[in-house]
């Protein structure tokens, strides 16, 4: 169903293609140089079609209200964090767990419900990622429109997401980091309680300094040393013009410098309940996941006016390698100088 799509034909895309790759196996020192992998625009590509062959009858039928259907693409954020918003309203987590989520089944640790809700929030976030990029690719929001001017790297849909889910440095890693401080008591007391429903304000402040700290340790992966960087982050930057399903593909050094040491320091510092840590969480997840797609977002234009991080910002670092540090936030670059707006990337579509 969600299979590869038709692209069209694409002239140049084979050598662009090739020499990005090659510039980036051959990009092996923590010193970097390059702003413009390829100065060498390639021939704008046609939008993308739909996932199997179709008419353009067909086309044009599922493009048809745009507009409306890019306006409901913003509920993919709803349905991200669906779980906690479900449970804590009008306290609907009594009545599912009436006592089991205050049982301790093992004594001296504690309840593992919030762990597991935890775990089950994430999991529906990124079902909702991946629903909405298969709407996507199929035009259903309106036309795909692909950031880089070569056009979407090609990718088989299932293999895909496959590949994104199982990828021992992403969320096995993760989940195994969750699962240990939820378990063995390390999170602050606040954690483990249910009361209070989600505290957006809580949320807020833990995505801003997770992205702070993490933009701090991005920065340090490719500035300090280059053995770290070869080490660390070099495996993630094999892709020059990322997917969706690239976002967790690297190293486990990468992800435990990148994502857990900013999360044990964030978890620390922010005192929160279950359901804004499993929020949290969630969002933080999926957005990581949005921010490399290969295609524009329909909320992008709102995203880059509130200075949040879009998917184009973070193709213009994994074209450039050296701008746009940080993930989920665009103030840090803006902050410490190095930001640098897509439209600035000869190899990018305009109006990206």
């Amino acid at each position: 169903f969600f299979g590869t799509p038709h692209m069209g034909t694409l002239p140049a895309e084979g050598k662009n293609q090739n020499r990005s790759m090659a510039a980036t196996s051959s990009f092996s020192s923590g010193t970097h140089h390059r702003q413009d992998i390829d100065t060498q625009a390639a021939p704008p590509s046609p939008t993308a079609s739909p996932i199997f062959p179709t008419s353009p009858t067909f086309t044009q039928k599922l493009e048809h209200k745009s507009h409306l259907r890019g306006i409901l693409s913003v509920f993919t954020w709803p349905a991200i964090i669906s779980l906690p918003l479900f449970l804590t309203y009008n306290d609907n987590y009594l009545e599912v767990f009436p006592e089991a989520y205050k049982a301790t089944p093992f004594s001296g640790y504690p309840a593992p419900l919030g762990l597991c809700l935890g775990l089950l929030a994430v999991a529906i976030g990124q079902v909702a990622v991946i629903v909405y990029h298969g709407l996507q690719r199929l035009h259903f929001f309106g036309p795909a429109d692909s950031i880089q001017r070569e056009g979407a790297r090609p990718e088989d849909f299932w293999p895909s997401v496959k590949r994104h889910l199982s990828q021992p440095e992403g969320f096995l890693l993760v989940g195994g980091w969750l699962v240990s401080t939820w378990m063995l008591n390390i999170l602050p007391k606040s954690y483990y309680q249910f009361e209070g429903g989600v505290d957006w304000l809580s949320v807020a402040m833990c995505l801003l300094l997770q992205d702070g700290l993490q933009y701090a340790m991005h920065m340090a992966e490719h500035r300090v040393n280059p053995y770290i960087y070869i080490k660390s982050h070099k495996p993630h930057h094999k892709f020059v013009n990322p997917i969706v399903f690239d976002a967790f593909d690297g190293s486990l050094t990468d992800t435990i410098l990148m994502i857990l040491v900013p999360m044990s320091i964030t978890t620390q510092v922010i005192k929160c309940n279950v359901w804004s840590y499993m929020t949290f969480g969630s969002l933080y997840a999926a957005w990581l996941t949005l921010i490399h797609s290969e295609y524009v977002h329909p909320w992008d234009v709102l995203f880059r006016s509130l200075g949040f991080g879009t998917a184009a910002d973070h193709h213009v670092h994994h074209k450039t390698f050296i701008w746009n540090y940080g993930h989920l936030f665009m103030y840090w670059d803006r902050l410490f100088g190095t930001y640098k707006s897509p439209a600035g990337v000869k190899t990018f579509n305009k109006n990206v």
